[in-house]
């Protein structure tokens, strides 16, 4: 009895959980399908642009580095969103009987299916365009856009399966927070590598260029080129390269695929070994102080440890913070101002205070009945926020002064930082009291629906009265910079900057402490919502 095909019944199951996934409700139909029409335009145009590259001297480069980037992005995608897809997971499949060389190809083909692929085909295309010439190239050409799509969507098959469990359990969902910092960083990089081509030109590309079209699944594409220039034995080489790859790939899934079919999950023992000895620890609460002050600033820093949300808005506000002024500085066309930019990006984090608790809230508004003890919950909670911000805000604005030697300025811009986050530790405690909303826990939403003018205005009105706040200090630092004799005196800034900062501070604790403790109720209502 031969056994049924059960690729075209994975065809069908992909295509009825994209389908069935829209009817959730009308606000995911319309996400999905602005982010579609987006990519497919965008996806056009970038046909459009590397068929436009065709025949010029640098067209090899481009899309050598073109090809590899993507190849990066399938890799790390299945890390940072593995919730994206629900075919990666195929521990789903563990109860059905089912053999991992049919089933792999039913995965592989069914994974053909969707925008991402086609995103990748549309530039696959064009860079052949872009480089071909000659009918061996196309041909060629033809093959390398095969070998090299399979790749990708087996890259990103082997890498989700060989992390399944961590990224499915609670622990490992975590690393979808370095998401931000690859994003942060990955923007700087790229906005200084656009800054570099744009004064140099596209040979700036051509070492890298050198280099990746060795890598696959740029390889193929550095084929296509080879035949193009009559190049045939290196061409076979990067095509067998290529092809090598993709054996190599499908093997490790297999294996992965293999034991992931057959072996129990014991993924989450070591995780709950460490909890209890993690349980065990009290040497961060030796170093606080005593009392609810030191409680309120361990159970703050252990969010930003522990919750997945809370620790994604730490790590992108620290990238960022440190990669905007430190690598305009290292540009050249930044200034040493910039650094504030540090304390504005931690700063944030005091917004919100009590939506970062959700529903656990109602535990500490328990602990809360006199406007006293409101002052000591967010006090505690403004101090575990400066017992990194201050340290962090330093670094950052030493880095950038060293980078741009102006170290004449490095007190002025100390103070003015000072100041800045001052001002936003007390717009975010007045902001928090007045303005709360809930965080929800699942998925990528940080404001729950029906809350998002709340947000805005919490942030956003909440950043501009902190900058009219600081506008003293601003003043005070324009005036001594133009000034005939004013250079002699910028070292004032660092302290009255830091002064003016710490009675910001306390003055917006003591005003939003009695908001806080009237309003509970109402507090407690909207960051439950979520």
């Amino acid at each position: 009895m031969s056994t049924p095909a059960i690729t075209p019944v994975f065809v069908r199951l992909k295509l009825s959980l994209l389908r069935n996934g829209l009817r959730r409700s009308g606000g995911r139909k319309a996400a999905y399908i602005t982010s579609a029409v987006v990519a497919l335009v965008f996806a056009a145009l970038q046909l459009i642009g590397l068929i436009a590259l065709r025949g010029h001297a640098h067209a090899d480069a481009v899309v050598v580095l073109a090809v590899a980037v993507l190849g990066l992005g399938w890799a790390v995608m299945p890390l940072f969103f593995p919730s994206g897809d629900e075919t990666l997971d195929p521990t789903r499949l563990v109860m059905l009987p089912l053999r991992p060389r049919p089933l792999m190809g039913a995965l592989l083909t069914s994974s053909l299916v969707g925008i991402g692929p086609l995103f990748t085909l549309c530039l696959l295309i064009g860079s052949v365009v872009a480089v071909a010439r000659g009918a061996a190239a196309f041909v060629t050409g033809a093959v390398a856009v095969a070998l090299a799509l399979l790749l990708c969507v087996a890259l990103a098959r082997a890498v989700a399966a060989a992390n399944v469990r961590l990224l499915t359990s609670r622990k490992g969902r975590d690393l979808a927070v370095l998401s931000g910092l690859v994003i942060a960083v990955g923007a700087q990089v790229v906005n200084f590598g656009a800054q570099r081509i744009g004064a140099s030109g596209l040979g700036e590309l051509a070492p890298a260029a050198d280099v990746l079209e060795w890598v696959p699944p740029a390889s193929a594409i550095g084929a296509v080129h080879a035949v193009s220039e009559g190049a045939y034995g290196r061409a076979g080489a990067q095509l067998v390269l290529t092809a090598g790859a993709l054996a190599a790939l499908l093997a490790v899934w297999s294996r992965h695929l293999t034991r992931l079919m057959t072996s129990p999950d014991g993924s989450t023992l070591p995780a709950a070994d460490s909890a209890a000895r993690e349980r065990t620890s009290t040497g961060l609460a030796r170093l606080l102080p005593p009392g609810r002050t030191g409680t309120v600033m361990e159970r703050s820093l252990r969010y930003v440890w522990r919750d997945p949300k809370t620790k994604a808005a730490w790590v992108t506000s620290l990238a960022i913070g440190l990669i905007v002024p430190v690598f305009n500085a290292w540009q050249g066309t930044g200034s040493v101002y910039f650094a504030c930019f540090a304390a504005g990006m931690l700063g944030i984090q005091m917004y919100n205070q009590f939506g970062q608790d959700t529903s656990a809230f109602w535990i500490v508004a328990m602990t809360i009945s006199t406007t006293r003890d409101a002052y000591v919950e967010l006090r505690a909670r403004a101090c575990a926020l400066l017992l990194i911000t201050l340290p962090y805000a330093t670094l950052v604005t030493v880095l950038t002064t060293a980078v741009l030697g102006d170290w004449r300025r490095l007190p002025e811009a100390l103070g003015l930082s000072f100041a800045l986050l001052g001002a936003m530790l007390a717009t975010g405690a007045w902001t928090s009291a007045r303005f709360p909303y809930s965080i929800p826990q699942e998925g990528h939403k940080n404001v729950a629906p029906g809350q998002t003018g709340l947000a805005w205005i919490s942030i956003f009105g909440g950043m501009m009265a902190a900058a009219l706040l600081c506008a003293p200090v601003i003043a005070l630092t324009i005036w001594l910079n133009v000034s005939a004799d004013g250079d002699d005196w910028t070292w004032l800034l660092l302290p009255a900057g830091t002064a003016y900062g710490a009675a910001l501070a306390v003055a917006g604790l003591r005003l939003a402490a009695p908001r806080t403790a009237r309003r509970l109720p109402e507090i407690l209502t909207a960051v439950s919502k979520g």
